[in-house]
């Protein structure tokens, strides 16, 4: 086994809204399910990274684990479910941020209102988690553009820590609107929103519910192929609430875990040992050409049912193809088609470098390249599968494809705009001039991309 290289870094998670606190949820019982399988009991380095415990130091047995993690969002429901759950424990009172009325859909409550109130007792929230680290190395927010208050506060959030850690890598997961979203004033949020996080974050990786939903319809019409888990108590085995019988709701629910898997895929190398580790400065370093042209689309193989614990084994040659396929995206567009500026594999369970060179150079003779960059890969190599793996594969892209998605939100948004459908909405808290900034901002984006 190699060595673990980042042992010692540390990240914050700052869910925000209706849908990131949804994500959160998800994605902190998922955490705690991989390190219970992989760690001894002990605080230890791994746990270090998403977890701080409460009177343990390094090597000590776990007293009270507590998420790195503040959670926000100004209507109380999502963050009253969290409160009552089975992983309550790992929030303390002072990591809610909440409010009564919401954001009605609407950015400008979000980004202009909001912070009036609660700019205060958030990064007051945030600088209590950023003392409790050791090494604080990056913040991952979870939020939608498609609503009020993950796009607004989110927004706002985050070109906020960019003044305040600017030396602190700031990643956005971000839901975009689906081309059937069903929230009227979206396409002005998702613009206004995503023109913010470009400038703020260092690496967005964009998810829209369509790909999320086509994923889970394909993976529940799959026969079961593998044992059912004993752990009560753990959503990711509870078929009760994972059958896609029972409702379209309790769908939303296992695309949450999809999105949360690939953020556990993504932090592997900084969290459990392997040959080859890729920490989360060799994403930004290796990823990101231009500091603008930060968007990472994301395909993960195998793909299986979420509340199988055992899934039939794809063969490694297979994984690196599939990775790439616009059904393994997690958001709406075809890598294939685009220019890769780089992209990185992270390999979790038994994989051969020799099977990972021979297929990585496979792909480069499909793939188009620019001039300035022909050998754009970064490998990781981490020992440990997610859950109920026997080996699977994440791929992150900085793609020219990325465009399919941008100007179809940008198309939504001049159609909304033209009309002036909804505007007097946000007038109250922002001016015209805002919308066509962000206007002019994603669609310089756009050209970039396509330059």
């Amino acid at each position: 086994m190699g060595s673990l290289l980042f042992a010692m870094s540390q990240t914050i998670v700052l869910q925000v809204g209706q849908c990131g606190n949804q994500i959160g949820h998800k994605f902190w019982d998922l955490a705690l399910q991989e390190h219970s399988l992989y760690t001894t009991g002990q605080y230890d380095d791994a746990l270090s990274s998403f977890f701080r415990d409460l009177k343990s130091t390094k090597g000590g047995r776990i007293t009270g684990l507590r998420a790195r993690s503040v959670l926000i969002d100004m209507e109380p429901g999502v963050l009253g479910q969290i409160q009552s759950s089975s992983i309550s424990e790992l929030f303390d009172k002072n990591q809610y941020i909440s409010s009564d009325s919401g954001s009605g859909n609407n950015w400008s409550v979000g980004y202009h209102y909001y912070p009036q109130q609660y700019a205060e007792p958030i990064f007051e929230a945030i600088s209590k988690q950023a003392e409790a680290c050791d090494s604080l190395q990056s913040f991952f927010v979870m939020q939608s553009t498609g609503g009020g208050t993950g796009s607004g506060l989110g927004s706002f959030i985050q070109s906020e820590l960019q003044d305040l850690y600017p030396d602190i890598f700031r990643f956005s997961c971000s839901i975009v609107p689906s081309p059937n979203d069903d929230v009227v004033t979206s396409p002005y949020n998702s613009l206004l929103s995503l023109a913010k996080i470009t400038e703020a974050a260092d690496c967005i990786l964009p998810v829209d519910n369509q790909s999320l939903f086509d994923i889970y319809d394909k993976i529940s019409k799959k026969p079961d192929t593998g044992t059912q888990g004993k752990r009560l108590g753990t959503s990711i085995v509870d078929n009760t609430i994972h059958d896609p019988k029972k409702s379209k709701i309790k769908a939303y629910e296992a695309m949450n875990q999809i999105v949360s898997n690939m953020l556990l895929n993504m932090t592997s190398s900084m969290r459990f040992q392997g040959t080859m580790n890729v920490d989360i400065n060799d994403i930004v370093t290796n990823l990101v050409p231009f500091p603008r042209l930060n968007f990472l689309t994301s395909g993960m193989t195998p793909l299986y049912r979420i509340w199988d614990l055992k899934s039939s084994s794809l063969h490694i040659d297979q994984m690196f193809q599939d990775a790439f396929l616009p059904e393994t995206q997690l958001v709406s567009c075809d890598p294939r088609k685009g220019l890769f500026f780089a992209t990185a594999i992270i390999c979790r369970g038994p994989f051969e470098i020799s099977d990972v060179r021979r297929n990585i150079d496979k792909l480069c003779k499909q793939f188009k390249y620019p001039d300035w960059n022909q050998s754009g890969w970064k490998t990781g190599l981490c020992d440990y599968p997610s859950i109920g793996q026997e080996r699977n594969l994440l791929a992150l892209s900085n793609n020219t494809s990325i465009n399919q998605v941008l100007e179809r939100l940008s198309k939504r948004f001049k159609l909304l705009l033209k009309r002036k459908a909804h505007l007097h909405h946000y007038l109250d808290n922002m001016d015209l001039q805002e919308f066509l900034d962000a206007q002019e901002t994603i669609q310089t984006i756009i050209k970039e991309y396509a330059s």
